[in-house]
């Protein structure tokens, strides 16, 4: 029986069992899933559009009715997310700073519109809001038409972007320090001096991430729109749509173009959640 010499060196440690393969393994199975699933689709999109001429192009994406549609749902969106943006801090404060029955129920209806089918939510909004809803039979005969309506639009573009808000706000808000708030107070702020001076620039970046990522998802949104605007040309109706119908006349090449309008304004609102993102982190002191 042999025995290790003093001062040899012991063996090498094995090195740690990784549940998942290496980096190299990992890195080709994570570039070949989002290419089949992402990239290879928004290609055949990209290169359907090549078919068109430049006038035949600029013709698609620049027609009276489609220009009419960019205003409608980039102007509804943009309404839409600054709404989410005041009541969506708004219950991200009651629900972080205050306690009161039925608070777990409350924060769990916020998530309904995720798990809430977009048609489904359409349609529940036109059966409240129409002239013979439960809420429209009574706010029309005084003038006021909340369906079939750019307006009807802004309101289902609210109730699908307010979880953005809230969830993107709540997290900071917890993490808040609440000694700063007493300090300000014991040396005799306001309350609006502490929420403008102490509180709101601190969650001031993921406000900004909330409002643009409701902003971002209120553009691409059909299923909840559809029901409730109407979808009168030059009126009510969304590029969402206009894309449905040139898909519907077979104009493949033209929808494509619009389609390929909403995919760059979607990457560049990705790249902007992206940075908001990057400048939150870095603003809480966290690695980028």
């Amino acid at each position: 029986m042999t025995t290790l010499a003093l001062g040899t060196a012991p063996p090498p440690k094995r090195a740690p069992k990784r549940v998942l393969p290496g980096f190299g393994l990992t890195l080709g199975y994570t570039l070949f899933y989002l290419s089949v699933i992402v990239l290879v689709p928004l290609s055949a999109l990209v290169f359907k559009t090549f078919s068109l001429t430049w006038e035949q192009f600029w013709a698609a994406i620049s027609a009276p009715r489609v220009l009419a549609s960019y205003r409608l749902t980039f102007g509804a969106s943009f309404i839409a997310a600054c709404v989410n943006l005041v009541f969506g801090l708004l219950i991200a404060w009651v629900l972080v700073r205050y306690q009161f029955p039925g608070k777990k129920l409350v924060d769990a209806l916020v998530d309904l519109p995720f798990a809430l089918p977009t048609a489904v939510a359409g349609i529940s909004l036109t059966a409240l809001l129409a002239g013979n809803g439960w809420i429209g039979q009574y706010l029309e005969p005084l003038g006021i038409q909340l369906a079939f309506n750019p307006n009807g639009i802004v309101i289902a573009l609210i109730f699908i972007g307010l979880p953005f808000v809230v969830r993107t706000v709540q997290p900071v808000l917890e993490d808040t320090e609440k000694e700063l708030e007493e300090a300000a107070t014991s040396l005799g702020a306001t309350r609006w001096q502490i929420f403008t001076q102490v509180i709101l620039p601190s969650i001031t970046p993921a406000l900004l991430t909330g409002f643009a990522m409701a902003f971002a998802r209120a553009v691409g949104e059909y299923g909840s729109v559809i029901f409730i605007a109407g979808n009168m040309p030059m009126v009510s109706e969304i590029t969402p749509l206009i894309i449905i119908g040139k898909l519907e006349q077979y104009d493949y090449a033209g929808a494509t173009a619009v389609a390929v309008v909403m995919l760059v304004i979607s990457f560049v609102m990705l790249l902007v959640i992206n940075a908001l993102q990057a400048w939150q982190r870095r603003h809480a002191g966290m690695p980028a």
